[in-house]
């Protein structure tokens, strides 16, 4: 019934994802060999003209925009604003500038790439009999209500708690104008906009897999959910996994000093560690391990030592660009183990405080990090304390994209 409506579409991703953790926006890291912004564009093309889909961005994303969507026949992408809701409203006023108005709008995130024709049906479907109409999914949890002390006041029903999602779908002419109305006003979506002026809007059933993704996590079950789920198979890459391992070795000698940086960590000694950046042996030797997994050369290939922006460079954003290395392919990270090989300084009294380290830098659970240590029974350079040496092993998961 929808069908014979002018239908257009609101995909805001202007979001520097700085939740996520990485340089690179959340929404152009790949699942299967798209991005996510991709994977939400391809999605609503089964509803609506390209030319509809107006997307809105960070200026500075330009370039990474063209990469993931450039080749299609969309609308040139319109800067975001400060806030969500003005880049909302910025959205909405690029198509109201169309000719004809769209009839119907679905204003969408692109973090939610897991996005089915099923919901988008029932979202449009509802706006036949009302002003909006939004996805939804049950709360599961019991929800306490507590004061600032923490102490808990009351308990909430959870039979009438639900949790909003996205698209959320709307009578054009009525949310522009209930933004317009609230500029200035942020809330925390769009259909609130709409509740606040007493206009009806429906929830209509969500789909677990079109949470949100948030934090690096996030991207493992996406990737799980886009491939358990049975979408059309011409615009959702179904993937499966193969596994990869990558090893990295490296050695630095000691030089005088007070502290050696290990694996993130400052280990006090009567001794620090010579090299061009901070000398972190075990980052350097994870970054190795890291890009050997991926087929992507060395650290010094990536960082030349001969470059003098890296003298003094603390290492973990050596790691960090051989993460989102592996990010760009569609991969994750499943674990890794370091050993570090010295007499001294002794790394027991610091493990923990480098596996959770080493953790937050990849952007997994520390429960998948490994880091210890031993000695060559002093035996050679180590043995000597002339200096420490490190070894590297990681497993990573890289898509297979189907056909």
């Amino acid at each position: 019934m929808f069908m014979t409506k002018k239908i257009s579409v609101v995909i805001v991703a202007a979001g520097s994802g700085s939740r996520f953790g990485d340089p690179r926006p959340k929404q152009y890291h790949e699942i299967g060999g798209k991005s996510l912004l991709r994977h939400c564009v391809e999605r609503f093309m089964a509803f609506c003209p390209q030319g509809n889909i107006q997307v809105v961005i960070h200026p500075d994303h330009r370039d990474m925009y063209d990469t993931a969507v450039g080749d299609l026949a969309l609308p040139s992408p319109v800067a975001g604003g400060a806030t969500r809701q003005q880049s909302v409203l910025n959205g909405l006023q690029a198509l109201a500038n169309c000719d004809p108005q769209p009839d119907n709008v679905l204003i969408h995130d692109a973090a939610r790439p897991g996005i089915s024709d099923e919901v988008i049906a029932r979202v449009l479907a509802a706006l036949a009999h009302h002003d909006g109409a939004i996805p939804t999914l049950p709360v599961l949890d019991t929800i306490k209500q507590c004061d600032g002390d923490g102490v808990i006041r009351t308990t909430i029903p959870r039979s009438t708690l639900h949790r909003a999602q996205t698209p959320q779908g709307f009578q054009f002419d009525k949310i522009l104008a209930a933004h317009l109305r609230h500029e200035g006003q942020e809330m925390t979506d769009d259909a609130s906009l709409l509740e606040q002026d007493g206009c009806d809007v429906v929830c209509v059933e969500g789909s677990d897999a079109n949470d949100k993704i948030t934090q690096r996590d996030d991207m493992i079950r996406a990737r799980q959910m886009i491939s358990d789920t049975d979408l059309n198979q011409d615009t959702f890459l179904m993937t499966r996994e193969e596994f990869r391992t990558g090893t990295g070795f490296d050695v630095h000698r000691f030089v005088p000093g007070t502290e050696c940086i290990l694996c993130g960590v400052a280990v006090p000694h009567t001794a620090r560690l010579d090299g061009h950046s901070d000398a972190d042996v075990g980052l350097h030797t994870l970054t190795d391990a890291l890009l050997g997994a991926i087929g992507a050369g060395d650290i010094g290939q990536h960082f030349p030592p001969t470059d003098p922006q890296w003298k003094g460079a603390a290492s973990d954003q050596f790691v960090r660009h051989a993460v989102n290395l592996i990010a760009q392919r569609g991969g994750r990270i499943v674990n890794a183990d370091i050993t570090l090989i010295c007499e001294r300084p002794k790394i027991g009294p610091h493990t923990e405080k480098m596996r959770a380290c080493v953790a937050d830098i990849l952007g997994i659970a520390v429960e998948r990090v490994n880091v210890k240590a031993t000695t060559t029974e002093r035996m050679g350079f180590t043995g000597r304390e002339e200096g420490i040496a490190a070894q590297a092993v990681v497993s990573i998961a890289l898509p297979i994209v189907g056909d």
